[in-house]
C-alpha cells in the first residue's frame, strides 16, 4: 500500500472536531463559573471521576471480561453490546453517585452538579476528540508534506508496511466523517451533564427512581451506540445519540427547575 495525501475537507474535520471537543468545555467551564458561580474544582471532581471509574475501573473489568472471559464482538455480538453498554452504565453513573456522596459534600448544588457534569463530559472529549484528533492532524500535515514518507525509508520492509496499514485510515476514510468525532463529543458532552443533573436531584430529593431512569439511559444511549454501529449508517447513529443526549439534558433541566432559579438567585 502507498500513501496518498490527506484531502483539505478531511483535514478541516479535523480541525473542527479538535475545536469542539476542546472549545465546548472551556466555554462550558467559563459559562457555568460566570452564570452559576459554580467552583472550578467540581470540574475537576468530574474529570477525576471519570478518569478514576471509566479509564481505570472500567477498563480493568474490560481485560477481565474480554481478554480472560473471551467476549468479544465477534465471538457473541449481541452480548457483547449489552455487556459494553451495562459496564459504561454502572461505572460511570455509580462514580457520579460516590463523587456527589464523599468529593462534593460541602458544595453539593445545582451549580456544582452542572459543573460537574461539565467536567465529568470535558475531560472525555478532550482525550478522545481533542488529543486524538490533534495527534491525526499532525500525521496528516506530515503526510502532505512528505515528511512520513522521508521517515519511513528508514525503517525495515516489515515496520514500514505496518505503519503506512496504520495510517491509511486517514486517506482512505470519506472525509465528512472527519467532522462526525466532534459531532459525538458534543453529544457526549450533553448527555454527561444531562445525567449528572439527574443524579444531583435523585440523591437531592432521595428518590431512587429518578438515579434508575439515570442508569437506563446511559446503557441505553451507550447500546445504540456499539450496536447501532453494526447496522446503520453513522449519520443515524450520530443524529439518534445527539437526540437522546438533548431529550435527556432538557428532562434533567426541567426536573431542576426549583434548584436552578436558587442557584441564579444566589449567583445574582
Amino acid at each position: 500500500m502507498e500513501i496518498q495525501t490527506v484531502s483539505g475537507v478531511a483535514m478541516a474535520g479535523v480541525g473542527c472536531s479538535i475545536l469542539l471537543s476542546i472549545g465546548v468545555p472551556v466555554a462550558l467551564l467559563i459559562f457555568a463559573g460566570k452564570k452559576y458561580q459554580a467552583k472550578v474544582s467540581s470540574f475537576f471532581i468530574g474529570a477525576g471521576t471519570f478518569l478514576l471509574f471509566a479509564m481505570v475501573l472500567e477498563q480493568i473489568m474490560h481485560l477481565l471480561v474480554m481478554k480472560v472471559g473471551g467476549l468479544s464482538a465477534d465471538s457473541n455480538p449481541w452480548l457483547y453490546y449489552v455487556y459494553a453498554a451495562a459496564a459504561a452504565a454502572v461505572f460511570e453513573e455509580t462514580g457520579r453517585i460516590v463523587a456527589m456522596k464523599s468529593w462534593m459534600k460541602k458544595r453539593f448544588d445545582f451549580s456544582n452538579a452542572l459543573m460537574y457534569g461539565i467536567g465529568h463530559g470535558g475531560v472525555e472529549a478532550v482525550l478522545i476528540g481533542g488529543l486524538a484528533g490533534i495527534s491525526n492532524l499532525i500525521s496528516m500535515v506530515m503526510i502532505n508534506s512528505g515528511a512520513i514518507q522521508q521517515s519511513l525509508t528508514a525503517l525495515p520492509d516489515e515496520l514500514k508496511k505496518q505503519t503506512v496499514e496504520q495510517l491509511s485510515t486517514l486517506w482512505t476514510t470519506s472525509a465528512p466523517l472527519f467532522f462526525v468525532s466532534g459531532i459525538e463529543r458534543v453529544s457526549a458532552i450533553i448527555l454527561h451533564i444531562g445525567l449528572s443533573l439527574l443524579i444531583y436531584k435523585a440523591l437531592q430529593s432521595k428518590k431512587r427512581k429518578i438515579a434508575v431512569l439515570a442508569y437506563g439511559i446511559h446503557f441505553a444511549v451507550d447500546f445504540a451506540a456499539v450496536a447501532g454501529a453494526a447496522y446503520l449508517p453513522v449519520w443515524v447513529i450520530e443524529i439518534s445519540i445527539f437526540a437522546m443526549a438533548a431529550g435527556t439534558l432538557f428532562a434533567a433541566w426541567r426536573m431542576n427547575a426549583d434548584n436552578r432559579e436558587e442557584a441564579g438567585a444566589r449567583a445574582e
